[in-house]
């Protein structure tokens, strides 16, 4: 746990608990929203092959996951956490200018 926190840059157990709940709440909803969304586009396991089902379903969950993850953070009072988190995952992704372009409109509001 506490290669964990030291990795993480969390000063209490609590914070970890609540990135932990904050997890697990963000990829069971994700997985909740994710068939009623896909069945909203037309994307069904009825009109595509398993094959093709899936992988789009997993393309589509994985944007409103990290959406989700920054919201359901916020609301526990763990937003700067997983928006520094989002951020190096776009970075690693070599999507960084998101994060950057997003910080930027942040920082103007705060202007």
């Amino acid at each position: 746990m506490n290669k964990l926190k030291e990795r993480w840059n969390i000063k209490s157990n609590w914070q970890l608990i609540i990135i932990f709940i904050v997890f697990a709440i963000t990829g069971s909803t994700a997985a909740y929203l994710s068939k009623p969304l896909t069945n909203l586009l037309g994307i069904t396991k009825e009109n595509l092959s398993l094959w093709l089902y899936w992988p789009i379903r997993l393309l589509i969950i994985f944007p409103a996951y990290q959406v989700l993850l920054v919201i359901i953070g916020t609301i526990f009072g763990q937003f700067t956490f997983f928006w520094e988190f989002e951020k190096k995952m776009l970075d690693r992704m070599k999507l960084g200018f998101i994060g950057k372009y997003i910080d930027a409109q942040l920082n103007k509001k705060t202007d």
